[in-house]
């Protein structure tokens, strides 16, 4: 099955939320195919999820302290944090090709992950619902929104990680030994490209998927562009809760 791949490489944290819903209301309108999306966030940030309550999720003080700005993304979960250290991606499916069970879909999905883990030389597990493991401790998390045609999952890898910044960042987050990062499980990191190639032929064969590079459609980049400017670089729609 052909599936488009899309690397947006490093983009600003509002235009990665905006891109991931103007691809998932693209695959819907069936305008475009089932895409794999991999993208690094330009700059350290935190994403909320979208009823997540900022008073119980993040020190806004030592955020802005540290640089760490704010985005509320399309699917739910609790608050992350991410920086160009992680590398993040996103799937957007007809919902027809998938089965109806969200932890069926999580489990399906995030094998893409523990393949291409595997393809360099990192044994890795998936945890229901949604995380992947090394050892007893989470690499990856994911979330998922659906629509009536189409849903979308996406999730990072953590691939080098700020734990101080992040940690200062976020409240009420598990102590720092139940994560990890590539950076902590192999004794030299390869380059971007080479994980985002592993990424790619993961999710290939977790999906049955010929993956074909492309871009984004003019339609998508147009809408992305105003979702920034109407909601996800708005106060009014990070500060809701």
């Amino acid at each position: 099955m052909r599936w488009r791949f899309v690397d947006s490489g490093l983009v600003a944290p509002t235009m990665a939320s905006a891109i991931d819903e103007a691809i998932l209301e693209s695959r819907e309108q069936g305008s475009v195919p089932d895409t794999f999306h991999l993208y690094r966030r330009n700059a350290p940030a935190i994403s909320l999820g979208r009823f997540d309550k900022i008073g119980t999720s993040v020190d806004r003080e030592a955020a802005a302290r540290l640089g760490v700005s704010l985005v509320r993304r399309m699917s739910g979960g609790t608050a992350i944090y991410t920086d160009p250290g992680h590398l993040v991606y996103s799937v957007a499916v007809a919902r027809e090709s998938m089965p109806d069970s969200p932890p069926d879909v999580f489990r399906i999905i995030c094998r893409g992950v523990v393949l291409a883990l595997q393809e360099l030389g990192i044994e890795a597990v998936f945890r229901p619902v949604n995380d992947v493991l090394v050892g007893d401790r989470k690499i990856s998390g994911s979330a998922q929104v659906r629509r009536r045609e189409a849903l979308l999952q996406h999730g990072t890898l953590m691939v080098r990680t700020d734990y101080e910044r992040m940690f200062a960042a976020l409240r009420g987050k598990r102590p720092r030994n139940g994560l990890t990062s590539l950076a902590e499980e192999m004794e030299d990191v390869p380059s971007m490209e080479i994980i985002k190639k592993a990424m790619e032929r993961g999710f290939s064969q977790a999906l049955d998927a010929d993956m074909v590079r492309d871009g984004l459609s003019a339609a998508e980049v147009e809408r992305a562009e105003r979702l920034v400017r109407t909601i996800y670089g708005r106060d009014e729609h990070t500060f809701i809760y």
